[in-house]
C-alpha cells in the first residue's frame, strides 16, 4: 500500500468516526435554536415622512421585545402591512442592532404606501366601515446576527371612530 492510498483511508476512517458526533452537535444546535420564544413587536409611533410622486411615506417605530436567554442581534429589518385581507405598505431598514436578552430595543423603519395600495382599501373601505374594525396583520423580520433571520408578526383590530 502506498503512501497516498493509506492517507485516504485514514481520512476516510476518522471521518466515518466523527460523523455521527458531528451530526449530533449539529441536531442539539437546532433543537436549543427551535426553543426559542417569538419576539413581541408593538407599533409605538408613527411619523410623516416625505414621499415621490403618487406614494405616501411614514416612519414606523416598533418596540422589539426580546422575551429569550440569548440576545437576537440584526443588520436589518423589512416589514409588511396588511389591511383587510390586502397588501398595503412595506418598508426595509439597514438599521444595525440588539436586542438584549430580556429586553427591548426601539426600530425605526420607513414605510412605503403606494397610491394604487390606498385607493383599493378605499374602495373596500365601506364594508368595513359598517363592522367598524379594521383587520391588520404586520410582518417583519430580523436579518443577519448569529441566528440567522428571526421573523415576527402582530395582528389585531383597529377601532374605527364613529
Amino acid at each position: 500500500m502506498n503512501a497516498a492510498n493509506a492517507r485516504r483511508q485514514f481520512l476516510h476512517r476518522t471521518l466515518t468516526a466523527a460523523a455521527p458526533a458531528a451530526a449530533l452537535m449539529l441536531l442539539g444546535g437546532c433543537a436549543a435554536l427551535g426553543q426559542r420564544e417569538a419576539l413581541r413587536v408593538n407599533v409605538v409611533g408613527v411619523e410623516p415622512l416625505s414621499g415621490e410622486g403618487l406614494e405616501l411615506r411614514l416612519l414606523v417605530k416598533l418596540r422589539v421585545q426580546n422575551p429569550n436567554e440569548t440576545p437576537v442581534e440584526f443588520d436589518g429589518a423589512a416589514i409588511e402591512l396588511e389591511l383587510n385581507g390586502k397588501n398595503f405598505a412595506s418598508g426595509v431598514s439597514d438599521q444595525k442592532g440588539t436586542v438584549p436578552r430580556y429586553g427591548e430595543s426601539i426600530l425605526q423603519i420607513p414605510l412605503t404606501i403606494s397610491a394604487f395600495a390606498a385607493l383599493r382599501q378605499a374602495v373596500s373601505f365601506g364594508s368595513v366601515a359598517e363592522q367598524g374594525e379594521l383587520p391588520y396583520v404586520l410582518t417583519g423580520k430580523l436579518a443577519g446576527g448569529m441566528f440567522g433571520t428571526v421573523r415576527f408578526s402582530d395582528k389585531g383590530l383597529l377601532k374605527l371612530p364613529k
